[in-house]
This record gives C-alpha cells, structure tokens and sequence, in this order.
C-alpha cells in the first residue's frame, strides 16, 4: 500500500480506533439504576478520497430492566413512555448484542484494533453502553473502557460552541429543536458535527499530519 493510499484507510486517521457515534435516551442520570430507554449508533467510514462519512445506523428502543428508576422529570424531557407497546421495545441484551455484531463486523472490515465511541458528552452515553452491557453479560464489548471522542470539546475549540444545537448552527448546520432528544435523531447529527470537524481539519491541512514546527520561544530559549 503506498502512503497516500493508507492516509485513506480509517485505521491510520485515529490510531487504530474505529470511531462510533452514540447516542441514548434514559430515565435518569445514573447509569447503574436508571434505565436505558432508547440508543442509535452510526458507524463511520473513509471514503477513496480519505473524507469521514456516515456508514451503518442502528437503532433501538428499549425496554427498562428489571427494577430501573424511571424518573418523571426524565420522562417528561424526552418525551417517552416507556411502557408503551408502541415503541417496539427490545431488551437491552438484544439491542446492544446486534450493535456489538455489526460494530465487530466493521472492525475487522476496517482493520481497526478496537471502537471508540464517540458522544456529545460523552462522559454520559458511555457510562450507560457500559453499564448496560455489564447488566446484560455481554463479554465482548467492542468499546474501549474508558476512552471516547467528545464532540462538545471538539465543537468547543472548533466552533467556540459546546452546546449540540448551537454547535451545529455555528457550523452551518440545520437543527430541528423538536427532533432533539430523539436518540435517533441526536445520533445523526453528532454523527454530522463530528465528521464535519474532522474534515475541516483535513480540509485545513492539519492532516495528513506535517512536520511540527518549533516554537520560535523555544528556539530562542534554546
């Protein structure tokens, strides 16, 4: 493979990472006794010309597990009932055991060593996957245990926004504020912000990475 050609190949942009954009919805903000009520994953992809572009959507609701807190004040943010026979509810054990098969079947069509996920607070989503799969004896998790891509720093030092909405209309984006808090919809987006932030950079020519150039203090400390 000349060098060119691997600067277009997802496991050399981010270490061998194969990013994954998530989002959930809940019942609360305590991943061990709150439950999960929906999740959409997007997975991502390289296109020939080496720009990051959406690949697979996934997206579940799902049922509360046995004896979770269902905050209302949760409830009436989102928006969701959560007994509803309507939402086609799966268990948290068969929503994330397809996710974790098709984010498997991306790694190795990737080369990638292990996923990453990314989140717009990333601190959040990632504490409740994890918590989830835990509940659910699912052992091969193909997300790191603690390391994610955040999209509120990114859009913070690239857009001077942390916000999903603002930093999505500070890039250019269209939001539709009655569509937020959807997982679905949120998963999007963040997927939107994140590749755009990405390709700018590349855009910029901040990747392929250069040669760092010294700091002229430093020179003259030198």
């Amino acid at each position: 493979m000349t060098e060119s050609a691997a600067l277009t190949q997802l496991n050399e942009r981010f270490r061998g990472y194969y990013p994954v954009v998530i989002d959930v919805e809940t019942g609360g903000f305590n991943a061990k006794t709150d439950a999960l009520l929906e999740i959409a994953a997007i997975t991502l992809k390289m296109d020939s010309n080496g720009w990051l572009v959406p690949d697979q959507t996934f997206h579940f609701n799902v049922e509360p597990f046995e004896g979770a807190n269902l905050e209302p004040a949760a409830l009436a943010f989102t928006g969701i009932d959560p007994h509803s026979a309507l939402r086609g509810a799966v268990s948290e054990r068969e929503a994330l055991d397809h996710i974790f098969k098709g984010i498997r079947k991306g790694l190795k069509a990737n080369k990638c060593q292990r996923a990453i996920m990314v989140a717009h607070n990333a601190a959040f989503d990632h504490g409740f996957v994890m918590a989830a799969a835990e509940r659910a004896e699912l052992k091969r998790n193909p997300f790191h245990p603690f390391a994610t891509f955040d999209t509120a720093s990114l859009a913070g030092l690239a857009l001077g926004q942390t916000v999903l909405a603002k930093a999505c209309k500070a890039a250019g984006m269209k939001f539709d504020g009655k569509e937020a808090h959807s997982a679905l919809y949120d998963t999007q987006k963040t997927t939107e912000l994140f590749c755009l932030i990405v390709n700018r950079w590349k855009k910029l020519g901040g990747w392929p990475l250069g040669p760092v150039e010294t700091d002229q203090a430093e020179t003259n400390q030198a």
